[in-house]
């Protein structure tokens, strides 16, 4: 049987996992595997491990009882390893890398931004403001633009709609960058153009929060910002 790892800490964080159960169907107990002044999360792995909603939620609810006592490293879901002695060897070899990285990580937690914009809303402000897509847009409307303009304009708006929104998703970072230690970005999907994580100090979630809602107001109707977190800093481990 495997070895299902959750998180790395300092082997002095405290491990209050009392009334936590591990993943899979009959999770067995969680425990401490340690090596030098790191420790790790763990328990057994089950055979059949898949991304069910009761696993995730029993991953993460290992990690929000620990960052509630001070820094980890929390792994993402999924990680498996053969045996308590290859957690034990991958601490040991990894061990600067981890010890610095908790540094780093202290007193922080991740803030995970996504922001989409209404379609219909766009075409009609590019289609304003864009004297081309305008000038097609009325040509086909009235019967007089030739055969190619419809895909002329579907090209002119595809082309509008990217540098408006890579224009927006810098300007929402960089508004957003001072607050943060880091930041990570990731490739959007669906209707978001923008998605990206920051890790943001305790003492600077405030300003951080404030920020983030004064820039949602600036920008308007249209734009739909969602704020997930704080979260556990998977994004910067």
């Amino acid at each position: 049987m495997g070895v299902y790892v959750y998180s790395v800490t300092d082997k002095q964080h405290p491990l209050r996992l009392d009334g936590l159960r591990g993943v899979g169907a009959s999770p067995g107990p969680l425990r401490a595997v340690t090596a030098g002044s790191l420790c790790a999360v763990v328990s057994d792995a089950p055979e059949d491990l898949r991304p069910k909603r009761r696993d995730v939620g029993a991953h993460q609810e290992v990690q929000e009882r620990l960052m509630a006592d001070g820094t980890v490293l929390p792994l993402r879901f999924g990680l498996v390893a053969a045996s308590d002695d290859e957690v034990r060897s991958a601490l040991e070899e990894r061990a600067e890398e981890y010890t610095d990285r908790l540094l780093e990580l202290a007193g922080c937690t991740e803030y995970h931004l996504k922001v989409a914009q209404d379609e219909d809303s766009l075409l009609r402000q590019i289609l304003a403001e864009s004297p081309p897509a305008r000038q097609l847009n009325d040509e086909i409307r009235d019967g007089s633009a030739d055969p190619s303009a419809a895909m002329r304009l579907g090209e002119l708006v595809a082309q509008e709609v990217q540098a408006r929104q890579e224009a927006l998703a810098a300007g929402v970072v960089e508004a957003l960058r001072p607050f943060a230690r880091d930041v990570d970005s990731t490739q959007p999907t669906g209707s978001d153009f923008l998605s990206v994580s920051f890790l943001v100090a305790d003492d600077q979630e405030e300003a951080f929060l404030t920020t983030e809602l004064s820039v949602a107001h600036q920008l308007g109707e249209g734009l739909d910002f969602r704020l997930n977190g704080p979260l556990p800093p998977y994004s910067f481990v």
